[in-house]
């Protein structure tokens, strides 16, 4: 007897075959095995389903097979670091280091010292700190409204779900069929002459030129969609019952449960909003509200090469930073999955 009262006595299994392959059954066809045959035989079925790879548990025991793997792992892993990182520690590198010590030893780590005058240099001089507001500002903006057109155009084809939901989710998914190039020409005139405006109205020259295309992003949508198609339909249905309403509910019970998606989606448009270059040059002519990525190309031929590569690195710190910071968000969130656990 056990502390607990009951001895591990044997257990029966139902077999209607073991008779045939030749084992002890009971009356009824009940084939009686103990613990111990059944911790063996699950440990014996474990270690047959762990085998189904290309290398099996036996051949990783040998020294040549598991020194192999060995090498091959260090080879990809040291490989991707190398693709990876290697251009971003080579821009940082060249940030501080003279002019000529780049063109003549590129890789050579700093043959005669370093110069930490280029980040000054490329911030004053260059004028990167008013373009750099002027990127924070678009990709603010950015962010801001395509956080407010995905999350409620998903929140109405997803919750709500109107009549002509169906129709309308087939024309946000039809938008993403559509090359980028053709929409150029036409958004670009609704911009410069806006309908219900006035025809001497432009939004040249406005940060809204470039905070609304952006917010009408179909990708976002059905991103976002997708996610509140995966959320527990009754809480949902119990904040109804509850009384809550379109807008209670939207603020109250559906925005906190996606926390997961709300991140991947502010990732994407900030990238997305700091390293955009075409329309932000065609709707900002004015070189004192253009971002980084418009003003770095202009401003090259007549920069040194040293202070060049300085204001690409500091062009560089927010989207690093920013990875870094949402990382375990970012990858978290990339299967999509529901809400609530359990």
């Amino acid at each position: 007897m056990t502390q607990t009262g009951f001895s591990r006595a044997p257990i029966a299994v139902l077999a209607p075959d073991a008779e045939e392959a030749g084992e002890p059954v009971s009356a009824g066809g009940w084939r009686l095995v103990s613990w111990r045959d059944r911790r063996r035989r699950a440990g014996a079925g474990s270690l047959t389903d762990s085998d189904r790879s290309i290398v099996s548990s036996a051949e990783r025991r040998q020294p040549r097979v598991r020194w192999t793997m060995r090498g091959v792992h260090t080879f990809l892993t040291v490989s991707l670091v190398v693709v990876g990182l290697g251009p971003i520690l080579w821009l940082a590198k060249s940030a501080i280091t003279p002019t000529q010590d780049t063109l003549q030893q590129p890789f050579a780590l700093w043959p005669n010292g370093m110069d930490w005058a280029n980040l000054s240099t490329a911030w004053n001089d260059v004028e990167i700190d008013k373009y750099f507001l002027n990127t924070v500002i678009i990709a603010a903006g950015a962010w801001l409204f395509q956080l407010l057109i995905a999350t409620t155009g998903a929140y109405t084809l997803s919750i709500l779900r109107p009549k002509y939901s169906g129709l309308l989710n087939a024309a946000v998914l039809a938008t993403l069929f559509i090359p980028a190039v053709v929409l150029l020409v036409p958004l670009y005139l609704t911009i410069v002459s806006p309908p219900l405006l006035g025809r001497d109205y432009s939004m040249l020259n406005n940060y809204l030129a470039v905070w609304l295309p952006m917010a009408a992003n179909a990708f976002n949508i059905l991103l976002v969609k997708r996610f509140f198609d995966n959320l527990p339909r009754d809480v949902i249905e119990a904040a109804r019952t509850d009384g809550a309403g379109p807008f209670r509910l939207f603020s109250s019970i559906v925005i906190p449960m996606s926390k997961p998606i709300l991140g991947v989606v502010s990732v994407f448009a900030i990238i997305a909003a700091w390293k955009d270059f075409l329309w932000p040059m065609l709707v900002l002519p004015d070189p004192a509200r253009q971002p980084l990525s418009v003003r770095l190309p202009a401003v090259e031929s007549q920069t040194e090469l040293d202070v060049f590569l300085a204001a690409l690195a500091i062009a560089t710190i927010i989207p690093v930073v920013m990875f870094l910071l949402f990382q375990r968000v970012f990858l978290r969130s990339a299967g999509l999955g529901g809400a609530v656990k359990g």
